[in-house]
């Protein structure tokens, strides 16, 4: 066990740079050369592309209505917990900023979806580069959402102990 606890800290260093090292690397990438977009294409095709631009856009609307849903819930959550005469501020905003944190995160992962419908029909190279550059981004901005929201819910959780071991 205690070789598994030594080697997280190394794996919770390395997955963020090797995941920042990829996007530098993506970007980097130029696929301009050689890569005339086709102009025929299938009806079958074109109709698979109208339909997965209607699915993408909804996966976008998706993931608008949760963060902005997020977003206003945290607004009134936090007005009410100004206006409360409760001693717990602290615990109230970290509880709202851990939801928040959630629904962002769900809201990536629309965000996500909606990237890759929109490549796949008939992806050039340079469209798969730019999707996997848009992914690497999201995934290590939802990487850091979700070790921000899992150290949020430890100390959550380790304050009742030490409350109790107060008095």
């Amino acid at each position: 066990m205690k070789r598994e606890s030594s080697r997280e800290p190394l794996i919770n260093l390395l997955l963020p740079l090797a995941l920042i090292l990829g996007l530098v690397l993506l970007l980097s990438l130029n696929v301009t050369e050689g890569t005339a977009e086709r102009t025929l294409t299938s009806p079958l095709e074109s109709w698979l592309k109208i339909i997965v631009g209607y699915l993408a856009g909804g996966a976008e609307i998706a993931a608008a209505v949760v963060i902005g849903g997020a977003v206003v819930q945290g607004i009134i959550s936090y007005i009410k917990m100004l206006f409360s005469r409760s001693r717990q501020h602290f615990d109230a905003a970290e509880l709202i900023r851990l939801q928040l944190g959630r629904m962002l995160a769900l809201g990536l992962e629309f965000s996500v979806a909606s990237d890759i419908l929109r490549t796949a029909v008939a992806p050039t190279r340079q469209d798969i580069l730019n999707l996997g550059a848009i992914v690497l981004l999201r995934t290590l901005l939802n990487y850091f959402l979700e070790r921000e929201i899992q150290q949020g819910e430890q100390r959550r959780s380790l304050e009742p102990e030490f409350d109790r071991s107060v008095r």
